[in-house]
């Protein structure tokens, strides 16, 4: 279940989120807060969209959770409640939630109700909506019947039983349900302005209501600014701060540091050297982020990458104790796994997740030139070659063109007969090829939608939409289904589960893992209280500038 933040999220999400909490702690309150709070921010691409059925990326994701609120919101990690009135734990053994929602209203006065969260669901399940969050709702009765065009959108497993109350119906039970239901792709929307803006929802400010703490003003769609204003129709708006949140692309870091330095950012993204020459600096944070980068080859469009041990020729070819010192030195660490280290842990024990995975994947996460080469002769005399010429796509920002360069230069020196070139494009365009499958090999990434491996391992399935390399493997299709379903409310067999999946996908190098970003910035110390999600997103309620 994903979201391309979700989003796939991409390399371009990852460099702009906050880290942590900036500044000291403090009780939530605006007494010692001055009138006006404008906070200046920095995004690495451009806002595409605040529809949330079709947010497929960070940006967008961060400004819809921003401007709204579904059920849950985060606050740090704690899952509290937004338009749900509490946590609600299911009933009829794990398949039935049933919601209350406190009184709340859009941001033109009119009510939030259950009807508007079952049009949103039915709205972004439907095939016609070309959702590339629709996946979310695999598990939800009758979603994968609707977006294989069996049944209408209408049959989905929600219903407003009345204007505050909503009950979902489960195929199954979903042990990370909860937390699910914080992305974007549940959120709810106002069915009667969304059916009359028809495809116009989302793409500028006019088009757009807000039942969240700020509300989008003068976006026009397209540019490298976008503006959000405090909602005083949010029902938490007491605990809202901040002003203003001003927001402007900015894609290298240096452009980055000056504007810091000269008041008109009050965070920045840093990167390579940049990043280390500012550590120990007022106001450098770094943290370690729920996000891994890794390397997918497309197994279809370059026939080389069938073979099995091409593939964990690469991989084993890369030596990422030395790239992440001295290429990204930003403090980031090596990935033995797709799943970062920190999400969670494995049941009643004190063992991270990503550890235990990598106890089994070391092999061929470790740099080893000699084994890369002759698994590389191997695998071209299997496959009747003498070399392979590909290309390597990734996003046009600095961090993600260091690495192109890098991985250029160190897997054709160590692996004979390769040839990589290098296709560095906007990160829309960067999507947007790696969905249609127009890649040999791409940079991707993926930030945590819940705080569950199941949010990355998910991904590689042989259905999955976000399965761009499309290596697919009977053994890893069982044991996700086996976790998924019939383990579902045993977390001891699901978690073997999965971390038997995850060690067969490493193993067999159907995606290349890299690095887990540990994020540097330079933030206003005059910042608090702002928290970051499990899923990488700022929540802006009860931050405060002092």
């Amino acid at each position: 279940m994903k979201t391309q933040q979700k989003w796939l999220v991409m390399m371009t999400a990852a460099l702009t989120l906050v880290l942590a909490a900036c500044g000291q702690s403090s009780a939530k309150t605006s007494s010692s807060a001055s009138k006006q709070q404008v906070w200046h921010r920095m995004e690495s691409d451009v806002l595409q969209t605040l529809d949330p059925s079709k947010a497929s990326e960070g940006v967008s994701g961060q400004a819809i959770i921003d401007t709204m609120n579904g059920l849950y919101k985060y606050e740090g990690h704690d899952l509290q409640p937004a338009m749900a009135t509490k946590i609600v734990k299911p009933t009829n053994n794990g398949l039935t939630y049933t919601f209350k929602l406190r009184n709340a209203k859009w941001s033109d006065g009119s009510p939030v109700t259950a009807q508007d969260f079952v049009f949103a669901w039915q709205r972004t399940v439907n095939p016609a909506t070309k959702s590339s969050q629709a996946n979310m709702y695999s598990g939800i009765q009758n979603a994968d019947d609707i977006r294989a065009g069996k049944k209408l959108a209408s049959t989905l497993g929600v219903k407003a039983l009345n204007d505050k109350t909503l009950e979902v119906t489960l195929e199954h039970p979903i042990p990370y349900f909860n937390s699910l239901l914080n992305n974007v792709a549940f959120f709810p929307q106002p069915a009667k302005q969304v059916q009359k803006w028809g495809n116009k929802y989302g793409t500028k400010s006019a088009y757009t209501l807000s039942n969240g703490a700020f509300k989008s003003k003068d976006w026009s769609g397209t540019g490298d600014k976008w503006v959000e204003v405090k909602n005083n129709q949010y029902w938490n708006k007491k605990n809202v701060h901040l002003t203003q949140i001003d927001v402007q692309v900015v894609k290298d870091s240096n452009t980055a540091l000056d504007l810091y330095h000269t008041g008109k950012l009050d965070d920045a993204t840093l990167t390579g050297q940049l990043a280390a020459q500012q550590k120990g600096k007022t106001g450098y944070v770094a943290n370690k982020r729920a996000r891994t980068y890794f390397l997918e080859l497309n197994e279809n469009k370059v026939p080389a990458f069938k073979n099995t041990k091409i593939r964990q020729a690469i991989s084993m070819a890369i030596n990422r104790n030395s790239f992440v010192k001295n290429v990204l030195a930003d403090g980031s660490i090596v990935a033995r796994g797709i799943t970062p280290a920190d999400l969670s842990q494995l049941p009643n024990s004190s063992t991270d997740f990503a550890t235990a995975v990598a106890k089994g994947t070391k092999a061929v996460t470790s740099y080893d030139k000699k084994k890369a080469q002759t698994l590389w002769e191997q695998g071209l005399k299997e496959t009747g070659l003498k070399s392979v010429s590909v290309e390597l796509l990734g996003d046009d920002v600095d961090a993600v063109k260091a690495t192109q360069e890098y991985l250029q230069g160190t897997l054709q020196e160590n692996l004979p007969g390769l040839k990589i070139s290098i296709a560095s494009v906007p990160a829309k365009n960067r999507q947007q090829r790696a969905s249609d499958r127009n890649f040999d090999m791409v940079l991707s990434t993926w930030g945590a939608d819940y705080p569950d491996p199941n949010t990355y391992l998910d991904l590689f399935t042989s259905t999955s939409e976000y399965n761009h390399g499309q290596w697919q493997n009977s053994d890893y299709d069982k044991l996700m289904t086996k976790a998924n379903t019939t383990d579902a409310n045993d977390p001891t067999a699901r978690f073997k589960d999965m971390t038997q999946a995850e060690q067969l996908l490493v193993n067999q190098a159907g995606a290349i893992p890299l690095y887990q970003l540990v994020a540097a910035r330079m933030v206003n110390p005059k910042m608090h209280d702002l928290k970051t999600s499990p899923g990488n997103s700022f929540n802006f309620v009860y931050a405060y500038l002092k």
